[in-house]
């Protein structure tokens, strides 16, 4: 075994030195250790998770995702939490957070979302018409004060005429990933999502779903923006953001289902 007196003219034994080279080069390690902490809409959550793991292959950055609705990861903004990067639902968060100065640029759209109609009940048709069937008794879609899917989905039941007949059937989820919840567990036994969640690999090939024409609601343009914070990762952060415009990014949001490059 080695012990403190077994030192030859100033030679440490070698378990020692290892030790001590373990310590350092450790703290040497996390010194310099990169996290870029991002704030991501809930319907861009398997999609970013995607994207910061090609990211960290090709930089070695390590990320932290703040997952939520795009309004209330606004509100966290605006309210000084600590995030690198905003990436919304849509453009009016992100436009809102360079307009109150916690931003370092103006936002970008990096994606367009498309909004579907899905179910896991293998019982129920998952249709625009089969929203009045008595068989179901809840929908769900995100809550359009804070969520842009949720905006959309309104809009899709305007144009149809079946906000106020489906009034007492409708249950908010706070984000795109609680409303995905209750669509899940069948709380609800059909709803309105992202397409980027059944196209997941949680989630692809699960429940029946369709599409919505694009056409009945407005363009979810979802947006990007740096944030300013006092702890600066200036050159990790615009890195990120700078690859989430790339082709690389924007093929793997195209397997989410995203438009890119419209």
């Amino acid at each position: 075994m080695c012990n403190g007196k077994r030192t030859i003219k100033g030679f440490i034994c070698p378990w020692l030195g290892l030790m001590l080279l373990a310590i350092i080069f450790g703290g040497c390690q996390e010194n310099h250790a990169r996290k870029i902490v991002i704030a991501v809409a809930a319907n861009m959550e398997a999609a970013m998770e995607a994207l910061t793991k090609a990211y960290t292959l090709k930089a070695g950055v390590e990320f932290e995702l703040i997952v939520g609705s795009s309004g209330k990861l606004t509100a966290q903004i605006m309210e000084g939490a600590p995030y690198d990067i905003f990436v919304a639902a849509n453009m009016k968060y992100p436009e809102a957070v360079y307009a109150g100065g916690k931003a370092k640029n103006n936002p970008r759209v990096y994606a367009k979302g498309k909004l579907v109609l899905w179910s896991m009940a293998g019982n129920v048709p998952v249709s625009i018409d089969a929203l009045t069937d008595p068989l179901i008794e809840h929908i769900a879609l995100a809550n359009p004060k804070t969520a842009p899917y949720g905006v959309a989905a309104k809009e899709v039941l305007q144009y149809y005429g079946l906000s106020e007949i489906l009034g007492p059937k409708l249950v908010y989820g706070e984000s795109i990933g609680q409303t995905d919840q209750f669509i899940i567990s069948q709380a609800a036994q059909i709803g309105f999502t992202a397409i980027s969640t059944v196209l997941s690999p949680e989630m692809k090939g699960k429940g029946n779903w369709i599409p919505i024409n694009p056409s009945l609601y407005s363009n979810i343009d979802q947006g990007a923006v740096l944030v300013n914070r006092k702890e600066d990762h200036k050159q990790d952060s615009q890195g990120f953001y700078d690859f989430l415009f790339s082709d690389e990014a924007k093929e793997i949001l195209k397997e989410f289902g995203y438009l890119v490059d419209e």
